[in-house]
């Protein structure tokens, strides 16, 4: 690996002071003992990352670091594309750092003058990503969701994403009007077919690029947090070797869906081919580790979205 310069080790080192600072929230004596350095040392190491214009509503200069995992992550595993945000070990979100570098990639696509298919996923994380989004118009494009948008008492799901979407995105907005799971196979089928259902799920099939979040299987997990499992169901499924899912899907720690009940009653889409879709998964965190090594394995994304640690712990396998 080339010596990086001494200007360019300040550089990253002020582009970290500054994204713990601006994106994590941390204050500058949090800084210090991150970082080891005193408290005089990190306040010009913030300011420096303003000064420089690192830094503006998310973090403008790739640290060499994530640059190197990244590309490491590629080559190990065949994937698209990956980014890598720095890692704050202390904070407790799910969501941060790695919902602003999606916002950012979802909104070059966004950009883009040529029509484009956009599926989205669901979850806390992609909900997060939503949040950060500047308004744009892209009548151009069409945004489809993957998932059903019902929770399980009738309501609106508060955790997909397409609705508050529509919101920032000015393109046409194809949602599914079902749950995440339904009582059964028969069920899906006759819902599937409905003419409101049928033309989104082939719209969803034709995707250019796709956002997905990845999540947990565990007594804690969205699923069965929000309703759409049983305890016993999910008690089930661990026995199984269930590792974590996308859009409802459950999979194994070897990447391979689960042979279980559960996903014959899967109501989301398929996840798009990865032949003719860029599938970016998102997730970061320690509980997530062996799901988003899952999904890579199982080769359900072609691209990546987490941090640091996960990085790390994914090119340790």
């Amino acid at each position: 690996m080339a010596r990086r310069s001494e200007g360019q080790t300040r550089l990253d080192d002020a582009a970290r002071a500054g994204w713990l600072y601006y994106v994590s929230g941390r204050t500058q004596d949090e800084i210090a003992a991150l970082m080891g350095i005193s408290r005089q040392s990190a306040q010009r190491l913030v300011s420096l990352s303003i000064a420089e214009r690192l830094i503006k509503v998310r973090l403008d200069h790739p640290i060499a670091a994530c640059l190197e995992l990244a590309e490491a992550l590629k080559e190990r595993y065949g994937l698209r594309q990956v980014e890598i945000v720095p890692s704050d070990p202390e904070s407790e979100s799910a969501t941060v750092g790695v919902a602003e570098a999606g916002a950012a990639e979802l909104e070059r696509w966004l950009k883009q003058s040529d029509p484009l298919v956009i599926a989205m996923g669901t979850g806390r994380t992609l909900r997060a990503m939503i949040d950060q989004l500047s308004p744009i118009e892209c009548p151009q494009h069409k945004i489809v969701s993957l998932t059903g948008n019902i929770s399980p008492d009738g309501s609106a799901a508060y955790f997909n994403v397409i609705f508050s979407m529509a919101d920032a995105i000015k393109a046409p907005h194809f949602p599914m009007p079902l749950p995440v799971i339904v009582s059964s196979p028969e069920e899906k089928a006759l819902l599937h077919a409905q003419p409101l259902v049928a033309p989104t799920i082939a719209l969803g099939q034709k995707s250019d690029v796709t956002f997905v979040g990845i999540g947990d299987m565990a007594i804690t997990a969205p699923l069965l947090v929000d309703g759409f499992l049983k305890p016993d169901e999910m008690e089930d499924l661990l026995r199984a070797g269930a590792v974590g899912e996308i859009c409802g899907w459950i999979f194994g720690a070897d990447g391979n869906l689960l042979d279980h009940p559960v996903n014959d009653r899967v109501a989301s889409l398929h996840i798009p081919s990865r032949e003719h879709s860029t599938v970016i998964g998102m997730a970061r965190g320690k509980r997530k580790h062996a799901a988003i090594l899952a999904a890579v394995r199982g080769g359900h994304i072609n691209g990546l979205i987490t941090d640091e640690e996960a990085a790390r712990q994914l090119l340790k396998r």
